[in-house]
């Protein structure tokens, strides 16, 4: 299945807010942390509902903001829940970003970067399209030192690629990019049921459970362009 039609079918069945009530937990920490000043331009790739954008519109009072998913229906949703003139929804491919070179301050990416069926030249694309001291923050909960996000690939029919947390610096680096900073952000937000309510539908133990949320968390890697 491809992208489009696999976030389509998610648009359409309301799971756009849904990912988007789950990713705040660590996604509001990775955003505060961004030096997004008065009237800079962004790119939200995979934007989904659009969340990302209207909070650095709210918080940090940024300029223009672009949205682009590879989903007509995403972008469609992420539409309606706006009457801000100043952000606009794009349907686009990571492959091929439609902004001109050094046009943008800086770039975020929330649980979607995995998704680019190229991602070592999304990062080529996202390093042209920044301006010099332009930032691209990227977060996801799928990377290869999370254990428990392995299975994911099984539930959902694109492809996704799972780099290391070394890996993502490797990468960063080769697409011209320096890394500013690599972390993990836990989620405190998830509660985390006592040890006697376990096994449940999701989780074998309160060990696994905690690891997974408290430990692991999002992983977040941030690139400076040169």
């Amino acid at each position: 299945m491809s992208v489009r039609a696999e976030f389509d079918a998610w648009a359409k069945d309301g799971r756009d807010r849904g990912m988007e009530e789950r990713h705040w937990h660590t996604a509001k920490h990775a955003l505060a942390r961004m030096p997004v000043e008065a009237g800079d331009t962004i790119v939200d790739l995979g934007c989904g509902s659009g969340y990302a954008g209207r909070a650095l519109r709210d918080t940090k009072d940024a300029g223009r903001v672009w949205g682009l998913d590879g989903s007509p229906e995403m972008a469609h949703n992420a539409r309606s829940y706006t009457d801000d003139g100043a952000v606009a929804y794009l349907v686009g491919d990571f492959g091929s970003l439609p902004f001109a070179t050094d046009s943008v301050d800086h770039v975020w990416s929330m649980e979607a970067f995995y998704y680019a069926a190229d991602p070592a030249h999304t990062l080529e694309e996202v390093a042209r399209i920044l301006r010099p001291g332009g930032t691209f923050y990227c977060a996801v909960n799928y990377y290869e030192e999370n254990v428990h996000s392995h299975e994911w690939q099984e539930f959902i029919e694109v492809e996704m690629t799972r780099w290391s947390a070394p890996e993502y610096r490797e990468r960063f680096r080769e697409a011209g990019l320096h890394v500013a900073e690599q972390d993990t952000i836990p989620d405190r937000d998830i509660d985390i049921p006592d040890a006697d309510a376990f096994p449940t539908d999701d989780w074998e133990t309160r060990e696994d459970m905690v690891e997974r949320y408290r430990t692991y968390g999002t992983l977040l890697t941030v690139g400076v362009a040169p």
